[in-house]
């Protein structure tokens, strides 16, 4: 009953026209961290909730957003780019109310597309059937740029870290050099596999102050996800822990960080529907100079 309320909310919203696409982008200083686990599971709440969700994701590794669904993806958004399938094809739908868009080799030709494969990608994520209140990007370390586009493009960058000295490090790095390479200023935080929301908010309030006392970004809190076993065993058998185990801490924490971030709409940074943000991507990434961030 709670879930048909829900559902039926959501529809009202969309009948009125209420909300904008929100578009977040989840990137990790390294490897490790649990950020496509996350984003699968934020992805399946946000879904849960009503929300109409694609992630788009830039691996092809084992460890992509597919197989956190226990799918595989067969082909790209390439494809789409270069005509030879229509999106349809080429998206995968593990659950109601999300789609996963397979796009590691895509997001490493976009600032090299031609003017036809710019408008092709435009018309196809423009023309999507039903409409997307949410993108979440898994974005890849290995990004011939040094930083994906999608992150630059999207109104929110969530940097995953775990509670390792070596993690906090690297996203502080990546954080450091990403705001001084394309002037970002501001990022989230998300704190994977941590033992306690204490130890947590405290690893989240030291990079804080350095960050601002530097002059560096402003960073916010999204929430952390504890060690929890039942987390494991759901990636193990590729389904998301709220699927597994429902009623474990790491679903609950899913299921507040989800209902969080649809709160996380930032008034400077407003943007209209996916149109808007693919013209903006092609933009952006037909300017980032290639490998700025290791210079």
């Amino acid at each position: 009953m709670a879930d048909f309320r829900v559902d039926q909310a959501a529809g009202l919203r969309r009948l009125f026209g209420g909300g904008q696409l929100q578009v977040v982008t989840f990137v990790a200083g390294c490897e490790g961290v649990g950020r496509s686990v996350a984003v699968a599971n934020i992805g399946a709440a946000l879904a849960r909730l009503g929300k109409e969700v694609m992630i788009i994701d830039e691996h092809s590794s084992r460890d992509d957003i597919a197989s956190a669904f226990g799918l595989s993806a067969r082909f790209d958004l390439i494809n789409v780019v270069q005509k030879e399938l229509p999106l349809q094809q080429v998206l995968l739908q593990p659950m109601v109310g999300l789609r996963v868009l397979p796009a590691a080799k895509a997001a490493a030709k976009l600032g090299r597309l031609s003017l036809a494969q710019q408008q092709n990608l435009l018309d196809a994520l423009s023309g999507l059937e039903r409409p997307i209140d949410v993108i979440l990007v898994d974005a890849s370390m290995a990004h011939p740029h040094g930083f994906s586009p999608f992150g630059l493009a999207s109104q929110e960058a969530v940097v995953v870290l775990s509670g390792n000295s070596a993690s906090i490090t690297e996203a502080y790095s990546l954080i450091k050099k990403v705001s001084h390479a394309f002037a970002r200023k501001h990022f989230r935080i998300l704190v994977n596999k941590v033992r306690s929301y204490p130890d947590a908010r405290s690893i989240f309030d030291n990079i804080a102050q350095v960050t601002a006392q530097r002059g560096i970004a402003q960073l916010e809190y999204a929430g952390a996800i504890l060690l929890d076993e039942s987390l494991r065993q759901a990636a193990q058998l590729c389904r998301p822990v709220l699927v597994q185990a429902p009623n474990s801490d790491a679903a609950s924490a899913f299921r507040d960080i989800a209902a969080d971030l649809l709160y996380w709409q930032r008034g400077e940074r407003e943007g209209g529907g996916v149109e808007q943000f693919v013209q903006q991507l092609l933009h952006l990434s037909q300017r980032i100079t290639p490998n700025v961030l290791r210079a």
